[in-house]
């Protein structure tokens, strides 16, 4: 894509569109949303959305898949959120772990772990972040010793989301300590279920709930271990790159003010609706640049090349711009429809909620602009 789709990939949205609108996955996908600070149980739904081989579409046929290119997924998970499928389970277990294990994964790992996810039977969270050190792996405390043939690992993780309906964890923790900050850090598939592990809910104001994970020597084998040892910073840049192609956040930032507009036509604020053109056609004319932007990033993935500084400005760019809508949006509503709770009112109430930790995910806007800045000071030393 580069300002379009092609027929065949029109013709594939089609289809997925056809398979989504059926009333059994409409009803699963109204189930499943969640509202006022309930965080119901998606797993039902993903399920369904396994069975109908919607879940990971590029993946190898014997892992699941369909063989797909990755931009057939990029259109499945464009046309879930456009049917209402909530999607952090999605981009969580499929395109984070999911694709961690495709990449780096031993054909063992892939062959345990894969069908499972794709089939919508297993869901998987990532723990990286910690109490202390933020978003900042070069701060990870958390320690995994060795212990026989395997490890035992020690620490706390915070705000993962969905982490008390997964089965799997992508843990990031020091095999080597003393190394240096970025050194000796190791990537481990850990067992949600195993003695050790204690998930709890760290209380916030957004829909979907954080998560604090305990390890207390928690057992892993030595086949639990993603990658090599020790070389899990290198892994985890390439993996973000490819985390921050921005369509996800681009989608809510669209699915917001769609909720935003809906409000202005079904409202009783009409006299007040020509005030708001002129953003509403800002924010339109944003959001297109944003897809295009998301789309080159997929685009090159689809042919292997993994841009770090354009995956930045994606992220970087529709990540704020999701930002931006929820806070315009949230004033939106008319006194009527906030009293009456209608479903554009409580769309813009949970997106005002949920904005502010958009900027966070993934890598933070500043560092989003690190990346970007020290690329351009690159390009400068090298014309002069």
């Amino acid at each position: 894509m580069r300002f379009g789709f092609t027929e065949e990939q029109e013709r594939f949205r089609a289809s997925v569109r056809k398979m989504l609108r059926s009333a059994e996955v409409r009803a699963a996908a109204a189930e499943a949303t969640g509202a006022d600070g309930v965080e119901p149980d998606a797993r039902p739904l993903y399920r369904l959305l396994g069975e109908r081989r919607l879940l990971a579409v590029h993946w190898p046929v014997e892992y699941g898949g369909e063989g797909r290119p990755l931009t057939d997924a990029a259109i499945v998970a464009e046309e879930l959120v456009h049917a209402g499928v909530p999607d952090t389970l999605h981009v969580n277990t499929i395109q984070i772990v999911g694709q961690f294990l495709l990449m780096a994964g031993s054909d063992e790992q892939k062959r345990r772990y894969l069908p499972a996810l794709a089939r919508g039977e297993g869901f998987a969270s990532v723990l990286y972040t910690e109490p202390d050190a933020g978003s900042d792996l070069g701060e990870l405390r958390a320690v995994a010793e060795p212990d026989g043939d395997g490890y035992r690992i020690t620490g706390t993780k915070v705000f993962s989301l969905k982490t008390r309906f997964v089965d799997l964890g992508l843990c990031a923790a020091r095999t080597t300590p003393g190394t240096g900050k970025y050194q000796g850090i190791s990537l481990f598939l850990v067992d949600m279920a195993a003695p050790g592990v204690t998930v709890s809910v760290i209380p916030s104001v957004g829909d979907e709930h954080f998560h604090r994970v305990d390890l207390d020597s928690v057992p892993v084998s030595g086949d639990s271990l993603l990658g090599p040892r020790d070389e899990g910073w290198p892994l985890l840049n390439e993996a973000l790159a490819i985390e921050r192609t921005g369509l996800d956040y681009h989608l809510k930032a669209e699915h917001w003010l769609k909720a935003a507009l809906d409000a202005l036509i079904d409202g009783d604020q009409d006299s007040a609706h020509d005030a708001h053109l002129e953003r509403i056609g800002r924010w339109h004319g944003a959001l297109a640049a944003d897809h295009v932007l998301a789309w080159e990033v997929l685009t090159g993935l689809a042919t292997g090349q993994v841009d770090q500084v354009s995956a930045a400005v994606a992220k970087y760019h529709s990540s704020e711009l999701a930002q931006s809508i929820a806070v315009w949006a949230a004033d939106v509503p008319s006194p009527g429809q906030r009293a009456h709770r209608s479903r554009a009112a409580l769309t813009l109430d949970s997106a005002y909620r949920e904005a502010p930790g958009l900027t966070l995910s993934a890598g933070t806007s500043e560092v989003m602009l690190q990346i970007m800045a020290a690329a351009f000071d690159s390009i400068g030393q090298e014309e002069h």
